[in-house]
C-alpha cells in the first residue's frame, strides 16, 4: 500500500491509499476528501465508465424510533425522493426517471442511508436532488398516505412469512425490551400513529454533516466532489441530536420456541452471544463460522445436515456484530418430521467445534476462499461506493482494504480454538422453529393463526 497527503486543486486535504483488489487484478486509490466547507468522503476516482456512484449514511437508525412509532425511520427512507422543495412527488420522480438517475433510501437499526447513482452528463442534476430529498423533503399528505399503505401492505405479507416470523421472534427473545428487538418496519399500529411531525424532526434530528458519512466512485475528481458535497450536504444542521443506544447483553440462552404454523415445511433460526466488529478475535470467529456454517456447500453444517443425512433444504451460519450487540447466528429450512433431529445435528456440531476446534486443513481453505473471495465485493462502482462507508462507519481506518487480507492469514488454530472456548456454546443457543415441528421439546410454543 501507497499512502500520501496531497492538495487537489480547489479542494481540501486529500489522504491517498492504494488499494488492490486481487480477484479485479488491479489496484485503487482511496483518496479522503475534505470538502472546502468540511464535509468529509472517500473517494475512488475511476474515469473508465461516465459514471458516479455515491453511498452515505447517517448513525442512528430504526434502533432511535420512539417507542410507539417503531418504523419511522423506515418511513421516512420510502419518502425522501417522493417530493422536496418546489417539485411535488410525480415532479421528483420525473426529473429521476428523465436524468436516468438512480436515488433510494433505507434504515437499518444502525443507521439510515441512500445511495445515488448517474451518469456524468446528469451528475449535477443527480447530486441536486439529493441535496433537495435531505435538506427540503415535502412529505406531502398523498405521498405520505401512499407510502404508509405500501407498508402496510408489506407488513400484512410479512405476517405470513415464516423467515420473518422467525427473526421477528428470535430478536424479541434475546433482546427483551432493547430497541434490537423492534422491527426496522415497525408494526401495522405504529405505522398508522406516524405523524407528518414525526419525520419532520426524524430528519431535523437524524440528518446532519457531524454525523455524515460518504463513499463516491467514479468519473468525478476530487476538486469537482469538494464543492458537490459542500451544495449537496451543507445547508443540513451541524450537528444531530444526540441519542444513546444502550449496550445488549442477548438474554434467551437455551430457549426453544416454537410458533405453530400449519405448513409443511418449517424455518429454524438459532443463535447466541457473539464477537463485536473490534474484538481482537473477530477475524478467528469469521475463520471459524466460515468452517462452521459460513462456507455455503464446504461447511461443516451443510456437510452433516444437508449432504449425509439429506435433512435440510437450507442450512448455515453467520456473525451479525451490530453496533450495541453482537451475536453469532445461523438458520435451517427443513421439513416438519426432521426439525428435531437437523437441530441435534446443529447444537453437535457446534459442541465439537467447540470441544476440539477445526483442523488445519479446514483451517487453510476456510483462509484462503475467504481471502481470494473478498475482490469479488468490487465489481461495481455501487458495491465500492458501499464498502468505502461501511469501513468508515466501522472505523476501520483508510487502509483496512489492504490489511483485511493479512488479519485473516494471521489467524491460527490457537486463535480458533480460543474463540471458539470463549463463545460458542451449545446450550446457550436460542432456537426459534416457525411450523408444526415434529419431536422437538419446546420451551415455549405460540399458536400463530395463519
Amino acid at each position: 500500500m501507497m499512502s500520501v497527503l496531497t492538495r487537489a486543486p480547489g479542494a481540501a486535504l486529500l489522504a491517498v491509499a492504494l488499494i488492490f483488489a486481487p480477484a479485479a487484478a488491479k489496484a485503487f486509490e482511496i483518496q479522503r476528501v475534505i470538502s472546502p466547507g468540511g464535509i468529509e468522503a472517500w473517494l475512488v476516482e475511476d474515469h473508465s465508465l461516465p459514471i458516479v456512484s455515491a453511498r452515505f449514511l447517517f448513525p442512528g437508525g430504526a434502533a432511535t424510533d420512539p417507542a410507539g412509532k417503531e418504523g419511522l425511520a423506515n418511513m421516512v427512507s420510502g419518502l425522501l425522493d417522493e417530493g422536496a422543495g418546489e417539485l411535488d412527488s410525480q415532479a421528483f420522480q420525473g426529473r429521476l426517471a428523465d436524468q436516468s438517475i438512480s436515488l433510494s433510501f433505507s434504515a437499518s437499526l444502525d443507521g439510515f442511508s441512500g445511495r445515488m447513482k448517474a451518469l456524468t452528463r446528469n451528475r449535477e442534476e443527480a447530486f441536486g436532488l439529493l441535496r433537495l430529498a435531505v435538506t427540503e423533503p415535502r412529505f406531502d399528505a398523498p405521498a405520505v398516505d401512499r407510502i404508509r399503505a405500501q407498508i402496510q401492505t408489506g407488513l400484512a405479507a410479512g405476517a405470513n412469512n415464516p423467515n420473518r416470523i422467525a427473526q421477528q421472534t428470535f430478536r424479541e427473545a434475546v433482546f427483551g425490551d432493547h430497541p434490537y428487538s423492534r422491527p426496522v418496519t415497525g408494526t401495522a399500529e405504529s405505522v398508522a400513529a406516524i405523524t407528518e411531525m414525526d419525520l419532520q424532526i426524524f430528519v431535523t434530528r437524524r440528518l446532519a454533516r457531524s454525523a455524515l458519512i460518504v463513499g463516491v466512485v467514479g468519473d468525478v475528481t476530487a476538486a469537482e466532489l469538494g464543492a458537490l458535497l459542500d451544495t449537496t450536504f451543507g445547508d443540513l444542521p451541524e450537528r444531530a441530536e444526540a441519542f444513546t443506544i444502550p449496550q445488549a447483553v442477548p438474554g434467551g440462552a437455551g430457549e426453544v420456541i416454537v410458533v405453530e404454523r400449519d405448513n409443511p415445511q418449517s424455518r429454524v433460526v438459532f443463535g447466541h452471544r457473539g464477537v463485536s466488529r473490534d474484538d481482537p478475535d473477530y477475524y478467528a470467529a469469521l475463520v471459524l463460522n466460515h468452517v462452521l456454517g459460513g462456507g455455503s456447500f464446504t461447511s461443516r453444517l451443510y456437510d452433516e445436515v444437508r449432504e449425509k443425512r439429506g435433512l435440510a433444504y437450507s442450512v448455515f451460519s453467520y456473525l451479525l456484530p451490530l453496533e450495541n450487540a453482537a451475536l453469532w447466528m445461523g438458520g435451517a429450512g427443513t421439513e416438519n418430521g426432521a426439525v428435531a433431529q437437523s437441530i441435534d445435528l446443529i447444537r453437535g456440531q457446534w459442541a465439537n467445534v467447540q470441544e476440539f476446534a477445526i483442523s488445519q486443513d479446514e483451517l487453510d481453505r476456510a483462509k484462503a476462499n475467504l481471502i481470494g473471495s473478498f475482490g469479488l465485493r468490487f465489481d461495481n462502482t455501487s458495491s465500492i461506493a458501499g464498502t468505502l462507508v461501511a469501513v468508515q462507519f466501522r472505523d476501520l481506518g483508510i487502509n483496512y482494504l489492504n490489511r483485511r487480507n493479512d488479519l485473516i492469514d494471521a489467524v491460527t488454530l490457537d486463535d480458533v480454538r480460543r474463540v471458539a472456548e470463549r463463545i460458542l456454546d451449545p446450550a446457550a443457543l436460542t432456537v426459534v422453529v416457525v411450523g408444526k415441528p415434529e419431536g422437538l421439546a419446546a420451551t415455549r410454543t405460540v399458536t400463530d393463526g395463519g
